[in-house]
């Protein structure tokens, strides 16, 4: 279709309506905030006893979302066009925590040598666990990328969702996908970090500001990233461009999530060494077809 000019872009939908757009500069003019009028008269609802009205501003009552921790999952990329030698990276997604570096660690002794890179989404969380996982990350010469996985076999943690042999199936996706706040402090640490297009990052000042300065330092990252997360109080979130990130350094490249997960990387030379021939896949693409 794309070479029929029938569509303008592989981009999926999420890319007009997805919940982080309004958050870009310039913002969309999809974005609107709905101001909440003046005269304004709360819905009555019934209740069993009155109860006397506040003389504070109502705030609008909303159930708080739950955000996960992040987990991080095995993953096997399912492109038909890779079999049997297919890439395999980590999926972390979810809120970092005090506990996210000893959950890497973990997954890390299962996998023995192999460099996996590590495909992160997430909003932020816990500073010091983000500074934790991102030493982690660079001492295992790790690389990062901001984006999501979609997961074609099953959710990870649904019930009844086991991974075959200890890896799920899926495909790495910018749109939608975040790195926002602390998580800028666990990307640093990659040896290589990617943000795609259409990826977003976002951040904001945070506390431990001396040991995240002197983290930044650590990792060669430039100063100009650290000033940024100042610039921005806390909860006013300022999006960084592509070309701010290079410039302070925290990106080592303008490639996306795909010069790690990519379909076509493991048939490159040198063969990255996320790349991976499974003997049952092997044996598949072996077996003459059934006439």
């Amino acid at each position: 279709m794309l070479e029929m000019k029938l569509v303008t872009s592989l981009d999926s939908l999420d890319l007009m309506t997805e919940a982080t757009i309004c958050r870009r500069d310039p913002v969309p003019p999809n974005c609107r905030e709905m101001p909440a009028g003046r005269n304004a008269k709360p819905v009555e609802v019934a209740t069993v006893a009155a109860k006397p009205a506040s003389s504070q501003p109502t705030e609008a009552v909303s159930a708080p979302r739950q955000e996960q921790e992040m987990r991080f999952v095995l993953v096997r990329g399912s492109n038909p066009l890779c079999n049997p030698d297919c890439p395999e990276w980590i999926s972390a997604e979810g809120t970092i925590v005090a506990g996210t570096p000893d959950r890497l660690r973990e997954l890390l002794g299962t996998v023995g040598g192999s460099r996996l890179p590590i495909v992160v989404n997430s909003p932020g969380g816990d500073i010091q666990g983000a500074l934790d996982a991102g030493r982690l990350i660079r001492e295992r010469r790790l690389d990062v990328a901001v984006a999501r996985t979609d997961f074609l076999d099953c959710e990870p943690g649904a019930v009844g969702c086991v991974a075959k042999d200890g890896l799920h199936t899926g495909l790495t996706v910018d749109a939608g996908a975040a790195c926002d706040a602390a998580c800028a402090v666990m990307i640093a640490g990659g040896a290589r970090r990617f943000v795609g297009a259409d990826a977003h990052f976002l951040v904001h000042s945070m506390g431990m500001e001396d040991k995240v300065r002197a983290y930044l330092e650590e990792m060669a990252i430039g100063s100009g990233l650290f000033v940024a997360m100042q610039s921005a109080q806390y909860a006013k979130h300022r999006q960084l461009s592509r070309d701010e990130l290079a410039e302070f350094g925290l990106t080592t490249g303008r490639q996306s999530v795909d010069a790690l997960t990519g379909a076509n990387i493991c048939k490159s030379s040198p063969k990255p060494d996320n790349c991976r021939v499974l003997p049952s896949a092997n044996a598949e693409a072996e077996t003459p077809a059934k006439l």
